[in-house]
Parts: structure tokens; C-alpha cells; sequence
């Protein structure tokens, strides 16, 4: 008895550390934005707030809202179907086939976007999609006459950048559970006469859907709400409810919109995974 007291005790205290960071950091704030959604104006400099819910009717009310909040979430779906089609492929061949020092470069060459700013990448891939730019310099090396190439401040133009920051997330997830995939297994598919897309199918693909899922989760999640990357390179395309939330709380200084329009989409991510979370669960429980 004493003996499970203080295994209790030990867990305590070192859970403890996590769990008051995690208060402090993560939902003292939320609980402060989800008051402030609920006013009418910031409670600063003396003005005076009274509670109302205004600014979630708004979003209802305004056909607005309701054309980024699609824009974000197809943005978010598209960035991550690039990164899926793109990091996976790539998390297999690292997996499985790249051996010795070749992986280890690769992989630095994977987390090598980590070493820097996010705003200096971003602002690198202006130079490269503009007007003159290296794109268009290639573009042009290999047809002279072909007329000038620009997708600035475009919607691909915002893809090409989301994806370049998220797809080394994919990737690691990804090599993870793939890497844990005993070979043996793969093995015994084949010598029973499994071809490559049945072995693909239904040992690889199954076993590694966990990474994948991570993923897809780390990528989908911060890309709808994201706000550096389209307004820098997508321009006046790049309009997103990300970019409208950044105005209110930093241009508008309209602080309880801003609050619950951000809820707003949480709460939508939230529904998203809610519904898509028997359907995972049951690929899940199958494994």
C-alpha cells in the first residue's frame, strides 16, 4: 500500500511540471480569448465591455466569413494532399530503401528548414516565383521564348510555400511508423504470392496509417488558420479567415472579433474530426 502511495507520489511530480506548463501556456489563454469573444469591446484603457453574442452572430450573418472559412479549409485540404502525396512516397523510400550516410544527408536536407525563420523562407520563395525570378530564369535557360512566368501572389503561389514548411512533418511522421515495420512481414506477403501493390496495400499502407494520420493532423490543423504565408505571397488571393483573425486583433484592434472567429474555427476543426473519428477509429482498431 505504502509502496503504490508513493509510486503515485513519483508520478505526481514529474507529470506535475507538464501539466502547469500546459495550464499556463495553452489554456489560461484560450480561457482569456473565450471571455473576450463574448464582449463587445477589449476591457483596456478604461473602456467599458458588456457581454454579448454578436460576434458569433456576424460570422452567420455575413456571407463574408463564411466564403474564407471555405477558402481556409480548402486551402488546409489541398496543402495537406501535397504534402501526403509528396512525404509519403518519400518517407518510404527513406525507410526502406536509402541505407547508410545517403539517408542521413537526405534527412538533413529534410529538417534543414527548421534551421531558419519561417518569415526569411517565406519572403525566399518571392525570389523565386516572381517575375524574373529563378523560376522564371529556368523557364526561360530551357525556352527563350517563351512569354514571362510569375505565379506571385496566386493561389499556387501560397500552396508552394504552406507546403515547403509542413511537408518535413509528413515526412518524419511517416518514416516513424514505416520504419517500424517489421520486414519480415513484407517478406512473408511476397513468398505467398502477394504482388508489390497488394504488399503496398494491405501490410505497408495499413501499418504506417498512424504516422500518416499525425501527419495529416500536424499539417491540416495550423494551415486554415495560417496567415504569414498568404499574405505574403499570395497578395490580394491570399485573403483567408487566418489573415482576417490577424487583422482584428493587430489593424482593427477589435479584439472579441477576433476572439470569436478563432473559436469559430476551432470549433470547426473540432467537427471535422468528431465526424471523421469513427471511420479512424475503425481502421485503427483493425490494425
Amino acid at each position: 500500500m505504502m509502496q503504490e502511495a508513493r509510486r503515485r507520489v513519483a508520478i505526481g511530480f514529474l507529470t506535475a511540471p507538464a501539466y502547469v506548463w500546459l495550464t499556463v501556456t495553452v489554456l489560461l489563454p484560450l480561457s482569456a480569448m473565450l471571455f473576450f469573444s463574448f464582449l463587445t469591446v477589449a476591457p483596456i484603457n478604461g473602456r467599458e465591455a458588456q457581454f454579448t453574442a454578436e460576434h458569433y452572430l456576424t460570422f452567420i450573418d455575413k456571407d463574408f466569413y463564411r466564403t474564407l472559412t471555405w477558402r481556409s479549409l480548402r486551402l488546409g485540404f489541398d496543402v495537406t494532399l501535397a504534402c501526403v502525396l509528396i512525404g509519403y512516397p518519400a518517407a518510404l523510400a527513406l525507410a526502406k530503401y536509402v541505407r547508410g550516410r545517403w539517408r542521413e544527408g537526405i534527412f538533413l536536407l529534410i529538417i534543414l528548414p527548421f534551421w531558419s525563420n519561417g518569415l526569411v523562407r517565406v519572403y525566399s520563395w518571392t525570389m523565386v516565383l516572381r517575375e524574373g525570378g529563378l523560376l522564371d530564369r529556368a523557364i526561360h535557360w530551357f525556352s527563350p521564348d517563351s512569354p514571362p512566368m510569375s505565379i506571385l501572389f496566386t493561389y499556387p503561389a501560397i500552396v508552394t510555400g504552406l507546403v515547403h514548411s509542413y511537408l518535413p512533418y509528413v515526412i518524419l511522421t511517416c518514416y516513424i511508423s514505416l520504419e517500424a515495420i517489421d520486414d519480415s512481414l513484407t517478406e512473408a506477403a511476397r513468398s505467398l504470392g502477394a504482388s508489390a501493390a497488394q504488399v503496398f496495400l494491405r501490410v505497408i499502407l495499413p501499418l504506417s496509417l498512424p504516422g500518416l494520420l499525425v501527419g495529416v493532423i500536424l499539417t491540416f490543423i495550423p494551415v486554415i488558420g495560417s496567415f504569414m504565408e498568404p499574405r505574403i505571397l499570395g497578395g490580394r488571393a491570399g485573403i483567408m479567415l487566418g489573415t482576417v483573425i490577424e487583422d482584428q486583433f493587430t489593424t482593427v484592434f477589435n479584439w472579441p472579433r477576433g476572439a470569436a472567429l478563432s473559436f469559430i474555427m476551432l470549433g470547426i476543426v473540432l467537427l471535422i474530426f468528431a465526424a471523421s473519428a469513427p471511420l479512424l477509429r475503425g481502421r485503427l482498431k483493425g490494425l
